[in-house]
């Protein structure tokens, strides 16, 4: 007997957005690192499937779990805003696998200045194709504002470790070590508006619940930014906050004095358990479609909403794609 999918909506979450445990669970699902390894033929059947689904053109015999997976890989693969595949390494899904190398990298090389430097850049470096790629594309940025953006972003982080690298040197070495953390928040709050300075500039757009266009805010871009900026300082901070403790006490100890070796693996690895964890959790502290009221927004696009409201249902809210 074949399913009944008449009513399914291939855009509609799985899970309530209007919750933090609902943004959660459905980050936790399209964050999946193992999406990463799915065959490019793969992700393009799941294309196809979700466009039929809108369609209403589903094949027959399809059921249900095959529309849910095509989703799973739609969502974590294909740019919200423009349907295009997005490149591989800027993917959320590719947080775990890339964020815990890097991570573990910076954690574990802090203490010579040719290290912190070269791992600040690679981690800008990953954090600036990170940003590009999970933008609003409705805002699009030159080759120059990016190259800007970029070498703002990690002059900073460069800046920020030296300097503090050189203030804690005759602190406890727990100190020492929580240097990359504030290096990358640093650089997080410089990065992210650098790279989507487009939208501050000429403003986000902003949509009616029918998805209907209606213009374009800067400060409903402030608003999605600043979010964006606390979900990337909260998604590292656990990580590089408490895996410091926990390796300055590992390292006391006889048997990993013995083994220096595996020090850099286990703080990867460790990196990647606090990852796994924290990407949905930081991507889910506030919703991807953003609800403002129009009474935030500037007052020439407030009056140019009521202008066309006039005559029809009243826009009491706009709603927009904040990235991630």
């Amino acid at each position: 007997m074949e399913a009944d999918l008449s009513g399914f909506n291939i855009d509609a979450p799985l899970w309530d957005q209007s919750t933090f445990l609902g943004r959660v669970k459905h980050f936790f699902n399209i964050t999946d690192p193992r999406t990463v390894l799915v065959p490019e033929q793969e992700l393009d059947w799941a294309k196809v499937m979700v466009e039929k689904s809108r369609l209403g053109a589903v094949p027959p015999g399809t059921q249900v779990e095959q529309l849910l997976y095509a989703k799973k890989l739609y969502d974590s693969a294909f740019h919200p805003d423009t349907g295009e595949k997005m490149n591989v390494i800027g993917r959320m899904s590719f947080q775990v696998p890339g964020g815990m190398i890097i991570t573990g990298f910076m954690l574990q090389f802090y203490r010579t200045m040719p290290a912190v430097i070269f791992w600040q850049w690679v981690n800008q470096s990953f954090n600036a194709l990170v940003n590009y790629t999970n933008r609003n594309a409705a805002s699009p940025t030159s080759l120059r504002q990016m190259a800007v953006s970029y070498i703002t972003a990690t002059t900073t982080a460069v800046a920020t470790a030296v300097g503090m690298n050189t203030l804690t040197k005759r602190a406890p070495p727990l100190v020492g070590r929580w240097v990359p953390f504030a290096a990358v928040a640093a650089a997080n709050c410089v990065n992210i508006p650098m790279m989507r300075q487009q939208e501050l500039i000429q403003g986000i757009c902003v949509k009616d619940r029918n998805h209907n266009e209606l213009g374009h805010s800067r400060r409903a871009a402030a608003i999605g930014i600043t979010q964006v900026v606390i979900s990337r300082i909260t998604m590292a901070a656990p990580g590089m906050i408490l895996l410091p403790v926990v390796m300055e006490r590992l390292e006391k100890l006889h048997f990993m004095r013995r083994v220096r070796v595996l020090h850099a693996p286990l703080q990867i690895m460790l990196s990647g358990c606090f990852l796994i964890f924290m990407v949905p959790v930081a991507c889910g502290l506030f919703p991807q479609k953003c609800e403002l009221p129009v009474s935030y927004l500037e007052p020439e696009l407030q009056d140019s909403i009521r202008a066309k409201s006039k005559y029809g249902e009243p826009v009491p809210y706009v709603y927009f794609n904040k990235g991630l």
